[in-house]
């Protein structure tokens, strides 16, 4: 895994082999990027990161200068690692040690980015679950974006808050919004 842009640019980070992730491609991770470029100046936003995993998204994030990263994950060696990280970053990513919805439904923030990275395998019930918590606990500034990666496979077109989705092989990014 490397850091694709910012003050970290092409650094290589190793996870440990242990860890149960799938980390999102360096080719999808830049076209990530490139499209959130199009909607924020990444160094004054609020980011919240589910199913954080290495904590690959979040590194992107805070080299590209985002002053507030929340990355929320269940697994203690995930967490673990990503606040190992980050410390030796000296980025300012929060590190939380959740079930994630369980932290949505106690979260008070309002972010301006969510991005969600689940297991390719969660149930459709539990995608459609993490789609309307966001909405229905009004979790997203008022021009923030929903960023939901999984299979290709998977079509969440029909929510009222879908507005596209990008394709990249087996991955996909579906971004939703308050419109």
């Amino acid at each position: 895994m490397r850091i694709i842009s910012g003050t970290h640019r092409g650094k290589q980070l190793i996870a440990p082999k242990t860890l149960p992730v799938r980390p999102t491609t360096d080719f999808a991770k830049e076209s990530l990027f490139n499209i959130l470029n199009n909607y924020f100046f990444l160094d004054s936003i609020k980011v919240l990161d589910l199913f954080a995993g290495t904590g690959n998204i979040s590194y992107e994030f805070g080299s590209r200068g985002c002053p507030e990263i929340t990355a929320v994950d269940s697994h203690p060696a995930c967490v673990q690692y990503i606040r190992k990280t980050a410390e030796a970053l000296a980025y300012p990513i929060e590190v939380v040690k959740s079930d994630v919805f369980t932290y949505l439904d106690r979260s008070l923030s309002q972010y301006d980015v969510i991005f969600a990275d689940p297991p390719y395998d969660i149930e459709p019930d539990s995608l459609e679950r993490l789609i309307e918590t966001v909405f229905e606990r009004n979790l997203l500034s008022e021009d923030g974006l929903l960023i939901v990666e999984h299979s290709s496979k998977v079509h969440l077109e029909e929510d009222p808050h879908f507005q596209e989705e990008r394709r990249y092989g087996g991955t996909t990014f579906s971004i939703f919004n308050n419109d």
